[in-house]
């Protein structure tokens, strides 16, 4: 049956998303239609949707209720490609503004606000740059796996880190490496990450680290979107990486220029254990209506 879906535009540094209200879950759009709306040529063009959707309105967002029973909305995000993914960083900073700026929430400075993800519950403030989100506590994983990618002459050895999605960070010896890299093709992991990751390509800047915090640049091919202008996991995963690599001493904030702008990420401790916070503007661009078969 062909719909009209109400929709909003929405960024978070170049990251950007298509994004519909559905609070009581009756609109289940299929793969290929997510795929038809992301299409930069023939749809609306985005990284992935964002459906807003209350928890109890959705099988998913039991887990998240069960987590925190004030979890009332759940960000159900999928990939360009239409697969579903576990957390976007910008997308929830995004998703926030969007719940916020239509009403189906109240935020103010120094309150924080509890989303339900496949990931598990994420609390999200705002900022002085816009929202910030606590990623959770996260955990090096898969090991070190070698990394290829076009126009790098050899492959590198990577970290795998998973901030409630999967990822592995490669290091660069320089800025010409990095911009050298070609992102759309999709780098080879070996071995192979089952379900996919997401792959960050990091330098340094010199200095390391200014004023305490340290700075780094980064690009990033995301699984199922291709590369993006901004990773805000990805840059959480890049931050933590570099740190891991500069060894004690290495700073706990880091600023991770990425294509489309700069995120900040913040690591502390918790009950159960260290987390990283992601923080980062989050903008609503236009509205509109589109005809879905």
């Amino acid at each position: 049956m062909a719909i009209d879906l109400q929709f909003t535009k929405g960024q978070g540094t170049g990251n950007d998303f298509v994004l519909f209200a559905d609070p009581d879950g009756d609109i289940d759009l299929t793969p290929s239609q997510i795929a038809a709306i992301c299409d930069r040529n023939f749809g609306v063009g985005a990284n992935g949707t964002i459906r807003a959707v209350r928890s109890a309105s959705l099988p998913e967002g039991a887990a998240s209720l069960a987590e925190d029973p004030a979890a009332e909305w759940f960000m159900d995000y999928f990939n360009a490609d239409g697969s579903p993914a576990e957390m976007c960083g910008n997308g929830i900073r995004v998703y926030t503004r969007f719940l916020l700026e239509n009403g189906l929430i109240d935020l103010v400075p120094g309150d924080t606000i509890p989303i339900g993800t496949r990931a598990g519950v994420r609390d999200v403030q705002i900022s002085g740059s816009g929202f910030s989100v606590d990623l959770g506590r996260w955990r090096l994983a898969g090991g070190e796996p070698l990394v290829r990618a076009k126009n790098l002459q050899v492959a590198r050895p990577g970290l795998g880190i998973d901030v409630g999605n999967p990822h592995v960070v490669v290091a660069l010896s320089s800025d010409d490496e990095l911009d050298e890299a070609d992102l759309s093709y999709v780098p080879h992991v070996e071995p192979e990450v089952v379900g996919g990751v997401n792959v960050e390509f990091v330098v340094p800047e010199e200095p390391l680290v200014r004023d305490g915090i340290g700075r780094i640049r980064m690009r990033v091919h995301e699984r199922g979107s291709g590369e993006t202008l901004s990773c805000g996991t990805g840059a959480a995963a890049a931050a933590l990486a570099t740190r891991h690599w500069a060894g004690q001493g290495a700073p706990h904030q880091w600023r991770v220029q990425v294509p489309g702008g700069v995120v900040g990420v913040r690591m502390f401790p918790a009950e159960d254990g260290e987390h990283v916070a992601l923080s980062g503007p989050a903008e609503l661009v236009f509205d509109g209506v589109l005809a879905l078969p």
